[in-house]
């Protein structure tokens, strides 16, 4: 039986905003979703701009105020975040961005955190020559490797992945998925993919969640659902790609 890493029911998330003259209106970003991730598993989440995947995104990070229920079976997920040019301290060196976490977590002392920066740096691709640049010096996809190497560094079992690659270009973003892929298989990761673009979570996802309006419209194995996708909506999403 597969192992339940996150489950998540009856998410509804509505946020207030105000019309002119500051009267009061609400509205519902996310409606009754409920979910499930298996350890191991990249279930994925597809919709247009503004249907809800971010909220989503942050409620299971535990960043935003919610109805409904949202359980970890493990340490809380870390996020990789969708821009890579403005997510990291310009005025500081990776190295020591990428320390950040462990020196909040307070567990390691310094050799031991200097060793697992210099690990996780190398995991994600970038040598020991990356530790003392700034992220001025550094391409797209190398700031997102940095990123990726800056949620990973605390060991978390869960990553939120929200438009990763999306700042990228073609052949960077197909290194970026190559990345994430190999490092899901040798930590043992699970991933809630979040992307606008179906191509993308073609090749990285196991199943595919869509939303339209705050709700989940359709969800299924990955192959099944382009292949034989019930909903309207999801059949529109795929005659575009």
């Amino acid at each position: 039986m597969s192992e339940i890493i996150l489950q998540v029911n009856n998410l509804s998330v509505t946020y207030d905003s105000f019309r002119v003259f500051g009267r009061k209106k609400s509205y519902q970003a996310v409606s009754d979703v409920s979910f499930h991730i298996e350890r191991g598993e990249i279930l994925g989440l597809v919709g247009e701009s503004g249907c809800g995947k971010s909220t989503i995104a942050k409620a299971v990070l535990g960043m935003i105020s919610h109805t409904g229920e949202v359980v970890h079976f493990s340490k809380r997920p870390q996020l990789v975040f969708q821009d890579p040019y403005s997510s990291l301290n310009p005025s500081k060196t990776i190295g020591w961005i990428v320390e950040e976490p462990l020196r909040i977590f307070g567990k390691y002392n310094k050799a031991e955190r200097k060793r697992r920066v210099a690990d996780m740096l190398q995991r994600v691709g970038l040598g020991s020559e990356y530790l003392d640049r700034k992220p001025s010096e550094l391409s797209g996809g190398q700031r997102q490797r940095v990123c990726i190497a800056i949620a990973l560094i605390q060991r978390p079992q869960l990553i939120i992945a929200d438009e990763p690659v999306s700042a990228l270009d073609v052949t960077i973003q197909a290194q970026i998925l190559d990345l994430l892929l190999e490092l899901q298989k040798e930590l043992g990761l699970s991933y809630l993919f979040v992307s606008h673009d179906l191509n993308v979570i073609y090749q990285i996802c196991d199943r595919v969640m869509v939303m339209k309006d705050g709700n989940i419209v359709e969800c299924g194995e990955i192959e099944e659902l382009f292949s034989n996708a019930k909903d309207e909506y999801t059949k529109k999403l795929l005659s575009s790609i």
